[in-house]
This record gives C-alpha cells, structure tokens and sequence, in this order.
C-alpha cells in the first residue's frame, strides 16, 4: 500500500494569478457605471448615490459589512467544496431553510437562557446543511451522480417548501409581512453599529476564514482534500481515501451555509421572512471564485461585492434608479467572474489549455 503524501510544510502563498478577478471586477464596474448613465435621468445623482451611498451613514455602512460577513461565511461554503472538486449549488436553498429551522428552535425554547438558545439554534441550522450538502455527496459516492444536479434540485424543492412553512403554518398573524414570530430578545446577537444590522456573527466569519486557512495548508486533511480537487485519481494512487472527500466537503459546504441561515436569523433579522435569504447562496458562488477558493482573499471579495451590492439598493433609494436594473448589476459581475473560470476549463477539455496542474504546483499556494 502507498503511503500517503504528507502536507507541504512550505508557507502557503496567496493565488500569484490573480489579475484575473480584477480584471473581471473592473469590467463588471465599467458596465455597472454605464447602465447607472444610461438608466437614470439623473447620472450624477445615481454615481454618487452608487459609489458614496454605503459610507454615507451608519446605517448603510453597517449593513454593508453584516452583508460582507454573511457573504464571508457562505462563501466559504462554496470553496470547502470546490477546492476538492466537488460543486454545491444547494447554497440558495440550505440557507433558507436552515434559517428557518434555528427560528423554528428559538421560538420552541422561549425561555431558555441566551447561550443555551443560541447554540441550540446555530448547531441545528449547521447540522441540517451538513445533512443536505452531505447527502448531494453520498449519492456522488455511491451512485456517481452528478453532485451540481442532486444540490440544485434539493434546493430548488426546498425553497418553495420554506416559503410555504413560512407564509402558512408558521406565520405570524399579527404581522403584516411573510414572517414567522419573533425570536426572544436573548437570543438576538449584539448590535454592533445601531440602527444597522451589523451584529456579532461579523466576528465569527472573520475568524473561519483563517481557520480554514490553517485547515488547507497547514495540515494533512487539508493538503489531501487539496490534492483530491486537482486530481482524484493521482490521489487514488496516493492512499488517499477519495469518497471521504467527496462526501466531507459537501457535508461541510452546507454546513457554512447552515449557520450563515442560522445568522441571518439570530443577528440580522430575528425572523425567518419569506424569501429573505434568496440569492445569498448564488452570490457566494461569485465570492468564492472571485477570491480563488482561497480562505483569505474570499474576505476583501465578499467586502467588494457587499459594496457593489449595498450601491446599487443606495442608487435605487436615493434615484429614479429601478430594482431591475440593481439586479443587472450583479448579473454583470456574476457572469464576468464566472466566465473568466468557465471558459479556460473549456478550452482545457477542447485541448487547447496548458497542463494539467501538479501537486507540487498545489503545493506552493
């Protein structure tokens, strides 16, 4: 039996191609301002509102960053899974009802004390992903099947069930929204820049991220999980055990995106609210692929797109800017992103990319 490869123990560097992503970023920016002139009749206003609106005052700044944080979490998802090549296109859905199952669990337990309610909430929305996005994982391991298919269907049977629990039997009658009841007031982060949302689960997505650059390059899970993404049957050969990481980085990909649900919950909103989430999961797709997977640059990429995203609902508000328009804009910056990783694995299967990455080139990352 081959031993299995031990991790490098030379320092990890950040992705040297990177220009990439900026340039993708700068485009995307450039057509962003370009349907701001053309689709408002007052430009300047809607430049300005655009790209001053999110520092102009706290409540806007601080919705920004508790943007950035959930982002950051969720983005992370993403990555776990697409650094061992595996894809979880679930995020939209395991968000959304992971959100709403830490509401279901504080609204069970009333009067329990804070830290009791709090991680009660956060370990069932975590361990409900890890249930979703590992199941996607274990059908690829045991029936080969098509993991970005199996996610994407789950999500997409989910979200209307969500928004059904939400706006039926758990509804709240006194309310005038789609909204479930209230969360007790013990069980809500702390503000951290009132009137804004921005609360403590900033803090927690600041910190996974260099956990989990720790976990890639610093350890022997992480440098096989590594190994695995760039080429499972070299990692076969190696002893690698290659079912664990394909069902293990899904489990742990819905798993982020559980407890971004659960803090979408306990620190944003305290309610699970019909369609509140849709999208975060798409978004995060762009987040990661705009930071490379990589744990460290996916934090200035969720600050960068919770920018784009928190100046064009402050043009929308503050112009005759539309909300279609708001949406193009992110469209644009999706499309530009994923487009620029899309298309060299295209030419790589048409044999016109370069060669096949090795592990020593992993390694040096």
């Amino acid at each position: 039996m081959n031993p299995k490869p031990a991790p490098s123990r030379a320092p990890a560097r950040l992705p040297a191609r990177s220009s990439g992503a900026v340039l993708a970023l700068g485009t995307a920016l450039l057509v962003t301002v370009a349907l701001l002139v053309l689709g408002s009749p007052s430009p300047l206003r809607a430049l300005r509102a655009f790209f001053w609106g999110p520092f102009s005052n706290r409540y806007y700044f601080g919705n920004m960053l508790d943007t950035a944080g959930l982002l950051l979490i969720a983005g992370l998802g993403v990555s776990a899974a697409f650094r061992a090549g595996v894809f979880n296109l679930g995020g939209d859905g395991q968000i959304y009802i992971c959100a709403l199952v830490s509401a279901i669990v504080c609204l069970a337990i009333p009067g329990a004390p804070a830290i009791i309610g709090i991680l009660a909430a956060t370990s069932a929305a975590i361990l409900t992903g890890m249930l979703l996005g590992g199941l996607a994982g274990l059908f690829k391991y045991l029936w080969d099947t098509d993991e970005l298919i199996t996610s994407f269907l789950m999500s997409a049977a989910l979200v209307p069930t969500v928004s059904y629990l939400i706006s039926g039997p758990l509804r709240n009658p006194q309310s005038n929204l789609l909204t479930t009841v209230r969360i007790a007031e013990q069980f809500r982060l702390l503000r951290l820049l009132p009137p804004s949302n921005l609360n403590a689960s900033l803090f927690a997505a600041l910190l996974l991220a260099p956990i989990a650059f720790f976990f890639l390059y610093y350890t022997v899970r992480g440098y096989e999980l590594r190994i695995t993404g760039l080429n499972r049957e070299f990692a076969r050969y190696g002893g690698i055990a290659v079912g664990a990481y394909t069902i293990f980085p899904m489990a742990v990909s819905g798993g982020l995106h559980g407890l971004t649900g659960a803090f979408a919950v306990l620190g944003t909103h305290h309610a699970a609210i019909g369609g509140f989430t849709i999208g975060l999961g798409w978004n995060a797709i762009a987040v990661a692929l705009i930071g490379r997977n990589h744990p460290l640059l996916i934090i200035p990429a969720a600050l960068v797109f919770a920018y784009l995203e928190a100046g064009s609902k402050a043009a929308m508000l503050h112009t005759e800017f539309s909300f279609e328009l708001g949406t193009i804009i992110q469209a644009v910056i999706f499309f530009m992103i994923t487009a620029r990783v899309v298309l060299p694995q295209i030419r790589r299967a048409n044999g016109e990319g370069s060669t096949v990455q090795t592990p020593r080139t992993e390694a040096g990352r």
